[in-house]
């Protein structure tokens, strides 16, 4: 599921505040089951709103009857001189390890 965008979380909270006041205000209730019930609503309200606003969709320009262009093939990279193994130094220095 694709991360919400910053307009959905706006809209949805401004919903959610929105919604929960307004219906808090009209409905003068005074129980805690009464507040507790028109927040659920109003949660429920803000996140079907953050759903259904629009995601940005991924722009894609299609033109009718023109055919594409033909773009040249970039010319492959030299490959590299092959490795060769480095013929060590003829006078060994055995005698400088530790002991």
């Amino acid at each position: 599921m694709p991360r919400p965008t910053a307009t959905q979380l706006v809209y949805g909270s401004a919903t959610v505040f929105l919604s929960t006041l307004a219906m808090l205000l009209l409905s003068q209730t005074g129980t805690g089951i009464g507040v507790a019930v028109i927040a659920i609503a109003g949660l429920g309200l803000g996140l079907l709103v953050a759903m259904t606003v629009p995601m940005p969709a991924a722009s894609r320009v299609v033109r009718r009857g023109a055919a594409p262009e033909a773009r040249p093939l970039p010319a492959p990279a030299a490959a590299p001189a092959p490795l060769r193994a480095v013929p060590a130094p003829v006078e060994a220095r055995v005698g400088e390890h530790s002991r």
